[in-house]
């Protein structure tokens, strides 16, 4: 039988991770030139006016996330 706080017990280890994953990304950002100037990422620079559509960017961490969940679904 599991025990009531252990589903607590698990969103708190994925609030952690997500936490980790989020200072890591800002932290080591600036040294990864290539993430948000992928090809398919959309710059438009107009007199007075700047449109920038990461979709590429978007996509890449879609999918990343999508495989962490699918890999913490298996584990369950």
């Amino acid at each position: 039988m599991d025990h009531p706080m252990q589903g607590l017990g698990r969103v708190l280890i994925l609030l952690g991770v997500v936490l980790v994953a989020i200072g890591a990304l800002v932290s080591w950002g600036p040294r990864l030139p290539w993430l948000g100037r992928l090809p398919g990422d959309i710059l438009v620079k107009r007199d007075g006016f700047t449109c920038y559509a990461p979709l590429a960017t978007s996509l890449l961490i879609s999918l990343l996330l999508s495989l962490l969940m699918w890999f913490w679904n298996r584990m369950r």
